[in-house]
């Protein structure tokens, strides 16, 4: 009988240490999963959302669900600098808007979730180094594009520094009407702009810019 008792003894003991191994390795590999935000406009709210798994686009439901998410009053809304990578989802341009003037992003998917056309409108994204692009909820494939530079700098780092101490900076002008339907994503990048009013005196808003001795720009169309 003994024998038998040590024997289920060691089969419970086996099933409470698997047990709580598995605990801590799902524990330990829900904690390594990288947080993105997620944004999205619904209703003329706008939502703040830490997504810790991927969501499928314009599934507003399951993000509240899914994600951790708070309201944003526009009022309250501050200049916010994302490491990370940043989803928006919208339905017009003027939330978009918005919403990118307060943003300084490197990896940037947008994904429109609207159903009526949007105007011929140039957006500036600052600091964007990788965008996506997901059109009319998802009825035509999911397009990306890289902004890169030809002068020496580290993949991963959205700003540097050269010999000089110049910073250089990046700004992108996307056209929103892209979103109204299959067109193969282009794009179009000037370096080595010192004054952004100097050589684009026709660009809207050119004048906003800061025209810093300091500042060398990379000024990118996206269309």
């Amino acid at each position: 009988m003994k024998p038998i008792a040590f024997s289920a003894f060691s089969f419970w003991l086996a099933l409470i240490l698997a047990g709580f191994l598995g605990i801590h390795i799902t524990g330990s590999f829900v904690r390594s999963q990288k947080n993105h935000t997620l944004i999205f406009t619904k209703e003329n709210t706008i939502r703040n959302c830490s997504c810790s798994v991927d969501i499928r686009d314009c599934d507003y439901c399951l993000a509240n669900l899914m994600c951790n998410c708070k309201t944003v009053l526009p009022s309250t809304m501050e200049k916010t600098t994302y490491n990370n990578h940043l989803t928006i989802w919208f339905t017009d341009t003027s939330v978009l808007e918005m919403l990118l003037n307060f943003t300084r992003v490197w990896d940037l998917k947008l994904s429109f979730c609207g159903t009526t056309a949007l105007p011929t409108e140039y957006l500036a994204i600052w600091g964007v180094r990788k965008l996506r692009v997901n059109k009319i909820k998802g009825r035509f494939p999911e397009q990306s594009v890289t902004i890169s530079s030809s002068s020496n700098e580290k993949e991963d780092s959205p700003v540097m520094h050269n010999k000089d101490r110049q910073m250089l900076v990046y700004i992108s002008f996307l056209d929103t009407s892209l979103f109204n339907g299959y067109s193969l994503l282009k794009s179009y990048s000037v370096e080595n702009v010192s004054s952004i009013t100097e050589h684009f005196p026709s660009l809207l808003y050119s004048d906003v810019f800061s025209t810093s001795d300091n500042k060398s720009y990379v000024v990118t169309f996206i269309y």
